[in-house]
């Protein structure tokens, strides 16, 4: 009979996709590597968990030691098992992606990084491992969610124009949106409420502020936009 520890068992590795919105730009934070493999290159930050970690510890530590920051949105994205994923031996990334307004942090490389910088989803440079697929499956998972999870939340100001979300939803979506069928979709479903104040300091302009409306029941978000 073949015992327990007589069987070869993968790591398990915690990658995270962290997503800043700013100036109607949609980044990913990218971690440039001291170390092989793929020292000198540009990687998602990660790190492998710990006997005594659970998947959310092992997020925060990715957070605070190599990118100088914790408590974000987190959501678990799913986990990449290719054999051949990793040049150092069998591991199993399990991954994660978070929504960040990236004017409101400060980043630092930590010990790990030569270098950590935000970089725009439409130009990025070759990434090691399988974090370009990671980085894909992310993206279209928050495509998808936009829909139906109010993530603006997270990524916009607490007071903005309906101008500021209508691009948010297309620079996400990679799309152009009707701006009037956007207004009276978004006004229906009750996602945000206007503050009765005005944006100054615009030339010849005062648009509306609005707040998201944090009552809103979340799993009762339907934004029926018609992408074309």
């Amino acid at each position: 009979m073949t015992s327990f520890h007589s069987y070869k068992n993968p790591s398990l590795a915690v990658d995270l996709v962290v997503f800043g919105y700013n100036d109607s730009e949609l980044s990913v934070l990218l971690l440039n590597r001291k170390e092989e493999p793929f020292k000198g290159g540009w990687t998602l930050p990660g790190a492998f968990l710990r006997m005594e970690e659970r998947f959310s510890d092992t997020c925060s530590r990715i957070l605070r030691t190599k990118l100088g920051m914790d408590k974000l949105y987190l959501e678990q994205l799913y986990s990449f098992d290719e054999p051949e994923r990793d040049p150092r031996g069998r591991v199993i990334s399990v991954a994660y992606y978070a929504l960040v307004n990236s004017a409101r942090l400060e980043i630092s490389a930590g010990t790990m990084a030569n270098d950590v910088r935000w970089i725009s989803c439409r130009k990025l440079p070759e990434l090691g491992f399988d974090h370009r697929q990671i980085f894909k499956a992310a993206l279209q998972r928050l495509q998808g969610k936009i829909l139906y999870f109010p993530v603006g939340f997270e990524l916009l100001d607490e007071q903005f124009t309906m101008t500021e979300l209508h691009e948010l939803y297309e620079c996400i979506l990679g799309i152009s949106l009707d701006r009037r069928n956007f207004r009276r979709k978004i006004l229906a479903s009750e996602y945000i409420l206007p503050t009765g104040s005005k944006r100054e300091g615009l030339q010849n302009r005062h648009p509306e502020l609005y707040v998201f409306n944090k009552k809103l029941k979340r799993n009762d978000f339907q934004l029926n936009i018609p992408l074309s």
